[in-house]
């Protein structure tokens, strides 16, 4: 190899660690926490300092420690990675919706009242869109158009009659 192959593979490996930094820092904020928030959650585990570093690309994270902080902040591991540019075609515009179309907010927070068949299903099919959206908030999630068809198909219902059960099962949002 040679010094200036050697070279781009550190400004390479030097920017990949900055986009890790990144979606930590990006995670960590959905979860609405501060970095000194994050360490006294985690039981001192993850130091603001350090945490600090692996945001700002400063310190590498290694795989173990990745995946404990993934755990930590109830997320998909892939998720604290960042997303390869070439597949900018998956992302959703989030702004661009229309004003015409109704919102149903879930509260995520009671889907572990919720048992059954059913509920189970529902509860992975919430997850699928925190994971398609990159949204672990983990509180609320905002249900689309298409959400609530698939919704209702697993509510085994009409749209209409989805937007009623998800009142009468607890779960809409209500700030």
């Amino acid at each position: 190899m040679s010094i200036i192959d050697s070279e781009l593979d550190d400004v390479a490996s030097q920017e990949y660690g900055r986009k890790v930094g990144e979606r930590l820092r990006s995670i960590r904020r959905q979860k609405g926490l501060s970095l000194q928030e994050a360490e006294e959650a985690s039981a001192q585990e993850f130091k603001a300092s350090v945490l600090g570093a692996y945001e700002r690309g400063e310190r590498a994270i290694s795989v173990p420690r990745l995946q404990r902080l993934a755990r930590f902040y109830n997320v998909p591991v892939d998720q604290l990675l960042p997303r390869d540019r070439d597949g900018d075609d998956d992302v959703v515009d989030l702004t661009s919706t229309a004003p015409d179309q109704r919102k149903i907010v879930i509260d995520l927070t009671q889907l572990d009242e919720l048992s059954g068949v059913s509920a189970e299903m529902l509860t992975r099919y919430l997850t699928m869109i925190q994971v398609q959206r990159q949204d672990f908030n983990g509180r609320v999630l905002t249900i689309r158009r298409d959400d609530l068809r698939t919704i209702a198909c697993i509510l085994d219902t009409s749209e209409d009659g989805a937007v009623k059960r998800i009142d009468e099962l607890g779960l809409s949002y209500r700030p």
